[in-house]
């Protein structure tokens, strides 16, 4: 019996799966971050420094049909320095430029935000904290994995620069009245590009709501409104965004509710030759209570200033040193685990 079932075996093999394609196209990349990160903090009398190792592989598989429409897909081998792998969900590429994204899909508000520089480099500090203020424009980004993002073609509506998105989620997590997760969720988001003399200006965002599974909340796990500009002359970039909306937070694994969230970025990058010189800043503020139902009412801050030199120092590797300043306060009190200094210095290899 078991010659027969190899020899079944060696024939679908060989013949039952004649007709059908061998292999997608494929292509891989990766880097390997190598550095030094140190951090002098609030609550420590003297700073702490260590060796700080990264690596990521990917994979990207792709195919065309007889219609036209790309179909690509890929996975992570490793993922920074998680060592787990994580897997992509399809993309349909259409003959007219437009795209969609199945399965972990994303949101279109925060895809079509414009980008504002910032700094590069591994430096942040890692205190527990249960700050809830935000600490970038997209703090409400969360959907299921199970939905779509739709991205226009360039031009949309036949206005020159104008592209649009809309994305949904669509949770089956079962209401409970201990944890928040996101329910049905849905995002819309616009982007133009439009060139002003030497200057490419870009502005981006949109709006972002998910349904909270919990059924005692008040607040959806997300709402939130998130809008960027950059600028773009010869080597410099400059760029600014503002976000607002509320939000339920899962921090350290106590979930609060947060209203009256802020945020504001903006940065500059100026390249000369091979060095990248860039500044970061960002603000943000919030008023979360850990009592489901309940207004949020304590106020949580956050600021970042942050400065990097890259240095290309030939194709493929890339030096780093970058130096950040930070400060956050829970319910008005400092919290010195997430503020002080940190720095980084390193080396990014690339393939």
């Amino acid at each position: 019996m078991k010659k027969e079932l190899l020899v079944a075996s060696a024939l679908v093999t060989s013949l039952g799966m004649a007709g059908v394609a061998e292999a997608a196209s494929a292509t891989f990349s990766g880097k390997v971050r190598n550095g030094v990160s140190g951090s002098d903090t609030d609550g420590t009398a003297d700073g702490t420094y260590g060796a700080h190792s990264q690596a990521s592989f990917t994979v990207s598989l792709s195919e065309t049909l007889d219609s036209g429409t790309k179909v690509s897909t890929g996975f992570d081998l490793t993922d920074e320095d998680d060592g787990a792998t994580d897997t992509s969900g399809l993309t349909l590429t259409f003959t007219d430029g437009s795209k969609l994204d199945l399965i972990e899909a994303g949101n279109a508000y925060s895809s079509k935000l414009a980008t504002v520089p910032s700094a590069s480099g591994e430096h942040g500090l890692t205190g527990t904290t249960t700050n809830s203020s935000p600490t970038g424009l997209a703090f409400a980004n969360t959907a299921d994995d199970i939905g779509f993002e739709w991205h226009s073609a360039a031009d949309f509506a036949g206005i020159e620069g104008l592209k649009a998105g809309v994305s949904a989620g669509f949770g089956d997590d079962g209401d409970t009245a201990s944890t928040s997760t996101a329910e049905n969720s849905y995002s819309v988001g616009l982007s133009y590009v439009t060139t002003t003399g030497d200057t490419t200006v870009t502005i981006g965002g949109g709006y972002m709501m998910a349904e909270d599974s919990n059924t005692t909340t008040v607040n959806d796990r997300s709402n939130e409104v998130a809008i960027a500009m950059s600028a773009a002359t010869g080597d410099l970039t400059v760029g600014v965004g503002f976000a607002s909306g509320s939000y339920m937070d899962a921090n350290s694994g106590a979930s609060a509710e947060v209203d009256g969230a802020e945020a504001i970025t903006a940065g500059a990058k100026y390249v000369s030759g091979d060095i990248t010189f860039a500044v970061g800043y960002a603000d943000g503020e919030a008023k979360d209570i850990a009592t489901f139902g309940s207004a949020g009412s304590n106020t949580d801050s956050y600021n970042l200033v942050a400065a990097s030199v890259d240095y290309a120092v030939i194709s493929g590797i890339t030096a780093t040193f970058s130096y950040a300043a930070e400060d956050a306060s829970e319910e008005g009190t400092n919290a010195t685990g997430n503020s002080g200094t940190s720095w980084y210095i390193g080396a990014n290899v690339t393939f």
